[in-house]
């Protein structure tokens, strides 16, 4: 294991290609991560920050895993082109627009196939909006299922072989409607600049070997 602080007591854990900056509150991933790792890193988790740009993770060519889960990410961010990675947790993010989010997805992550967006507007369920039923979030797994046809895994639990035919089916015609007080939000990807859970079977108690859920998650407040 290798272990490097700077500014401070900020720290970064590098194990076995898994990298892991958690509960540092910065807005952005720290380009002294890429400059150090970056080619080496498979796994990266940047839970519990505050970062509301993606920017240097094309700096990160071979992921496999991305876990950003209690961030402030929203309908802005810039996914690069990551032909590998399989493993996207954003929980409780400042996410809204779920077709957006799906659209940069098919574009630039061709070979995911785990999906969490619990705790975020764009996921509706309990989590996110207490008006919310188990009808109006099994649309939306429909919807995602229907544009994202690969997933395995989307949020708590696996896509069955129902939901996929009943996707391909039906799926199209179950499109989320944005509230209308998210509609006029700026979602131009150029934007980013002025911005200011998840799918693994272990669950890691401690900020520093913090790793995604999808069978067992919670939600702080």
């Amino acid at each position: 294991m290798e272990e490097l602080n700077f500014e401070g007591n900020r720290a970064i854990v590098f194990l076995n290609n898994r990298l892991s900056y958690v509960g540092q509150d910065v807005r952005r991933i720290p380009s002294v991560l890429s400059k150090l790792y970056g080619n080496r890193v498979h796994a990266l988790d940047m839970s519990y920050n505050c970062l509301t740009s993606l920017q240097e993770l094309s700096n990160f060519p071979h992921l496999i895993e991305l876990i950003l889960d209690n961030n402030q990410l929203s309908d802005s961010i810039v996914l690069p082109y990551i032909r590998s990675l399989h493993t996207l947790s954003l929980n409780k993010n400042n996410i809204k627009n779920l077709d957006l989010l799906l659209t940069k997805i098919e574009h630039n992550l061709p070979n995911l196939r785990y999906l969490s967006l619990l705790g975020n507007l764009a996921c509706p369920n309990q989590l996110s909006d207490s008006e919310k039923d188990e009808e109006d979030y099994q649309r939306y797994r429909y919807y995602v299922i229907y544009r994202l046809p690969n997933l395995q895994f989307l949020d708590s639990r696996p896509v069955c072989n129902e939901e996929r035919k009943e996707a391909a089916q039906k799926g199209k015609y179950m499109k989320i409607i944005r509230p209308s007080h998210i509609v006029n939000d700026n979602n131009d990807d150029s934007s980013e600049e002025n911005f200011n859970y998840s799918p693994l079977p272990t669950l890691v108690k401690t900020a520093q070997d913090h790793q995604g859920n999808f069978n067992i998650f919670t939600i702080e407040s």
